[in-house]
């Protein structure tokens, strides 16, 4: 018999994490840097919360392990740490001089020792170490000593911990040797806990040593955080290449669809089907989704649900079909659709989010197409002062080129034109995400650059290669929609030039909302032949 017992949840039970909630943390993460070793140092720094439910980050862990050093710190002073061996040295030290008093007079030799014992060196441990080799006169002496030899070790990484520490023990109670020497070592096992924590290194972290020193309920909390870390390798998210953790194939696909699910949550609050289709052309019959028949539609019956529906009316023989009995399978029309997305990576787009919102939304549109139209073509070009196409697997880490500031938005058609070229489909779009105006060119294969004429102004000789561009890839049947992440006067005019040559659209729109409207205008396009 299966039993469940219930209980107030006190941090102490062991959470239950899979790597769907994980991930979406770090995908978060994700939005404020282009590194994925840098997003998971976070999310080991942060922790992470679940519906209640949280997961201490190594931050937490640090303060609590701090907040114990500064308690003992608080609590005693060594002050007195090691007046208790020097005391017995001192003790055996006179017994010695004693006997050598005694002797001396009938051997002076004796007074070579004397003189020894009197040049001792203050320093305890060096005192004790240059005593190792002498020979004692008086056996009490002699015992004592080899007692405090025994202790030599211990003195000396005593005398080394008040060196370096000392200062920090401000409390009232002053300690003993032996004591002391306990509060020696649990301030070492705190301090070699710290640099493991802050390592980031979970395997390196001596468990039984973070039990005793933080207690149970906070090697919980790690243990915790060592399974939200498990949870991703297991689920094959994370892979390793050259001692650098990536994305696996794997988690870039699960980072899109959780960046088209975030960017397009506000629209599936809509009605299924509400997209319009102008043409009709080959439909694809959706097996699992029917509907009732209503006039006008593609005759795609559902026999067995239209016989249901009529022997739910009235049983019996001849079995009495009407019009409204009929169900039919749903369609879908199967326009194929050929997409570049140009992506502005030059160093304006670090400013105010921008290339971090329009990288979400390559991430998610790639998601979409690959998994709502695996027929179409999709592809991605960064450009900055030169255009380069970016694969799937290094879109995540892909960030704005500062080396490279210019912005050559020229090389970017021509390399989607070309893209297009090699995937040819009736309807091919070029989808332009930038903040700024064109700075850069080629002219008979030579790269020019320019800054524009006054702060805010445009580049003459840049536009004008760059709506030569526009005309050339226009001729080719190629629409361009762009989509502006500023609206300073002279990118709309730059902008608004390029729609009239091409007959495209232009949006202006903020980084926060540049996906909706973006993945609206794909969609809509995407039912209706353009």
């Amino acid at each position: 018999m299966l039993t469940i017992r219930y209980t107030e949840w006190d941090g102490t039970q062991r959470v239950r994490l899979d790597a769907e909630r994980v991930f979406e943390k770090l995908s978060e993460l994700l939005s404020y840097t282009d590194d994925v070793q840098q997003a998971l140092e976070w999310l080991l720094r942060q922790g992470a919360e679940w519906d209640g439910m949280r997961v201490m980050g190594l931050d937490e862990l640090l303060e609590a392990l701090r907040e114990k050093l500064q308690a003992h710190y608080r609590d005693v002073n060594l002050d007195a740490a090691l007046d208790d061996i020097r005391r017995r040295l001192d003790e055996l030290l006179d017994l010695e001089r004693d006997t050598l008093a005694q002797r001396l007079p009938q051997q002076p030799d004796l007074q070579r020792k004397r003189d020894r014992l009197d040049a001792l060196p203050h320093r305890l441990s060096d005192a004790i170490e240059q005593l190792r080799d002498y020979e004692f006169e008086d056996d009490d002496a002699q015992r004592e000593f080899q007692h405090l030899l025994d202790e030599l070790e211990n003195v000396r990484s005593l005398e080394e911990f008040q060196h370096r520490y000392g200062d920090l023990f401000h409390g009232k109670r002053s300690v003993g040797y032996d004591e002391a020497l306990e509060v020696m070592r649990e301030i070492e096992r705190l301090k070699q806990l710290e640099e493991q924590l802050l390592s980031g290194d979970l395997d390196r972290v001596d468990l039984e040593a973070l039990g005793e020193s933080l207690g149970a309920q906070l090697l919980q909390d790690f243990r915790n955080l060592q399974q939200m870390m498990a949870v991703l390798r297991e689920a094959g998210l994370l892979a390793s290449r050259e001692g650098r953790v990536q994305l696996s194939p794997k988690g870039v696909r699960k980072l899109g669809a959780l960046a088209l699910r975030d960017i397009y949550q506000s629209l599936l609050r809509d009605r299924p089907g509400a997209h319009d289709a102008d043409h009709r052309g080959q439909t694809d019959v959706l097996p699992d989704a029917t509907r009732p028949y209503q006039y006008g539609d593609p005759l795609n019956l559902d026999l067995v649900r239209t016989l249901g529906k009529a022997l739910a009316r009235k049983l019996g023989t001849p079995l009495e079909v009407h019009p409204g009995d009929f169900e039919i399978f749903d369609t879908t029309l199967a326009t194929t659709t050929s997409t570049v997305l140009l992506l502005d990576m030059s160093w304006s787009m670090s400013w105010e989010g921008r290339f971090a919102a329009a990288k979400k939304v390559a991430l998610a549109l790639e998601t979409l197409i690959r998994s709502r139209f695996p027929r179409d073509y999709f592809a991605i070009v960064g450009f900055y002062t030169r255009a380069m196409e970016l694969k799937l697997k290094d879109l995540p880490e892909a960030s704005w080129n500062m080396g490279d500031p210019f912005t050559n938005l020229q090389d970017g058609l021509r390399l989607a034109s070309e893209l297009l070229r090699r995937h040819r489909s009736t309807n091919q779009h070029v989808i332009v995400i930038t903040d700024g105006q064109p700075t850069a060119y080629f002219s008979k294969g030579r790269l020019y650059c320019e800054w524009p004429l006054s702060f805010g102004g445009i580049s003459m000789r840049a536009a004008q290669e760059t709506l030569k561009e526009v005309e050339r890839v226009t001729r080719k049947g190629i629409t361009i929609n762009t989509f502006m992440l500023d609206d300073s006067p002279s990118l709309r005019a730059f902008v608004e030039r390029m729609t009239r040559i091409n007959k495209g659209r232009a949006f202006y729109t903020r980084p926060d909302h540049l996906g909706e409207y973006l993945l609206v205008d794909y969609i809509g396009k995407k039912r209706k032949r353009v």
